[in-house]
């Protein structure tokens, strides 16, 4: 991963890992039309976030085991999450 956006990465991650966010919210916060700021491709890519069809909810981005891992191994989140 390019480590001028790993720090980036992280904090979407563990923004979804505290709870849940709807897609269109983390496409309005996150996408970038920046071809060298691709936090957002590069969190999906990487298999730590993913979209999921919540009934009466619509999409919503949650952390991936892999995404919480990756976490983990930054000091991000505690071991139960």
């Amino acid at each position: 991963m390019n480590e001028h956006l790993d720090p980036l990465v992280l904090d979407l991650v563990e923004w979804v890992a505290q709870k849940p966010q709807p897609y269109a919210r983390v496409i309005e916060v996150w996408r970038t039309s920046c071809p060298r700021l691709t936090v957002w491709e590069d969190a999906c890519d990487r298999g730590f976030v993913k979209r999921k069809n919540v009934t009466g909810n619509g999409m919503i981005v949650v952390a991936t085991p892999a995404g919480k891992t990756f976490l983990r191994k930054h000091g991000r989140i505690p071991d139960v999450l």
